[in-house]
């Protein structure tokens, strides 16, 4: 671990990337409790995946990259290399581009049952194993977390609080631009840096208040909701063109997805200027991986279990639609 232990002291700036969700957030969280580092923090929205290319980097730069997609990211990546920059990767999304470099070092794990704070908490010993588990919530990975609350002998109460803070922390990266969030994420990061324990920002915390409150408000939009098509495995919603909406829709598939496990989920929120974004969830994440079918369209990517859409054009919609359905 002594590229992180020796990032000050090289003469190089040090830049924190990270996504904008649960996972993103409590995976550096994690990093930076156990190697403190002042560094510039790069994220967004939970689907602006292109962080890299946000960076300028120069000799002797220390990057680090936190849950984004590195086959979206491989043109900046390879250009920061070839400035001279180290890179510390952690990630769970396909990644078909990943080679090995002297100055890049992976941590990559595409398995459904991973997201990337589990493996920052195996790098750092799982010293901080709590915010893990709140990841793990957030990322929709309810029977993984559940575990590990049984490992480290957490109370039910206590898996439901860090259940809660987790869906949170993930509710707030959900939205087109950064005004439709009710907290920028680096300030969401910035808010939880004093705090080691989860259960103590859980307490402790304004934001946390203030997300809790909002999520109830918009937790009460999505009950009406019916799915516009649905078959014995599949089902799809289409979500109006409301500011709620677009912070639901994640929050929906794995709503939808916990609800019935034996089925997938496509949740299509209307876009202000036309067209669509889209969250999928696969039931059967081995046999139709959903990264696998959103990577059919151009803006599409994500994870076995679960993938988005960035843009989906009006047009396109029934097209979708119908290999949605043939597909899952």
């Amino acid at each position: 671990m002594r590229d992180i232990e020796s990032a000050q002291d090289k003469s190089g700036l040090a830049y924190d990337v990270f996504n904008g969700d649960a996972d993103g957030i409590c995976a550096l969280h994690q990093l930076r409790l156990v190697y403190p580092l002042t560094a510039t923090l790069i994220t967004g929205v939970k689907r602006d995946i292109r962080l890299l290319e946000r960076v300028q980097a120069s000799y002797g730069d220390q990057i680090t990259v936190l849950d984004i997609s590195l086959d979206a990211n491989i043109a900046a990546l390879n250009r920061h290399l070839d400035a001279g920059a180290s890179i510390l990767y952690f990630d769970h999304h396909t990644a078909k581009e990943a080679r090995p470099h002297a100055h890049l070092k992976l941590f990559l794990d595409e398995a459904p049952d991973v997201c990337t704070s589990i493996l920052v908490s195996r790098y750092i010993g799982d010293r901080h194993f709590a915010w893990a588990i709140a990841a793990a919530f957030g990322d929709n990975l309810v029977d993984v977390a559940q575990s590990m609350c049984q490992q480290s002998g957490l109370s039910q109460q206590q898996g439901e609080q860090l259940q809660m803070l987790g869906k949170l922390l993930n509710y707030n990266g959900y939205g087109e631009k950064i005004e439709d969030l009710h907290i920028h994420p680096a300030a969401l990061y910035r808010a939880l840096q004093p705090f080691v324990d989860p259960f103590e920002f859980i307490a402790e915390s304004s934001e946390f208040t203030l997300l809790r409150k909002a999520y109830a408000a918009d937790l009460a939009c999505v009950s009406e909701l019916r799915p516009e098509r649905e078959s014995k495995t599949a089902a799809m919603y289409v979500l109006p063109d409301e500011p709620w909406a677009l912070r639901m829709s994640g929050v929906l598939a794995n709503m939808l997805k916990q609800q019935s496990r034996d089925k997938s989920f496509a949740v299509l929120s209307t876009k202000a200027e036309g067209g669509f974004i889209v969250s999928i969830r696969s039931a059967a994440p081995e046999h139709c991986p959903a990264s696998t079918f959103c990577s059919g369209f151009a803006t599409g990517g994500g994870r076995q279990s679960a993938g988005g859409i960035n843009h989906l054009a009006d047009t396109d919609l029934e097209d979708f639609a119908q290999r949605f359905f043939a597909y899952f």
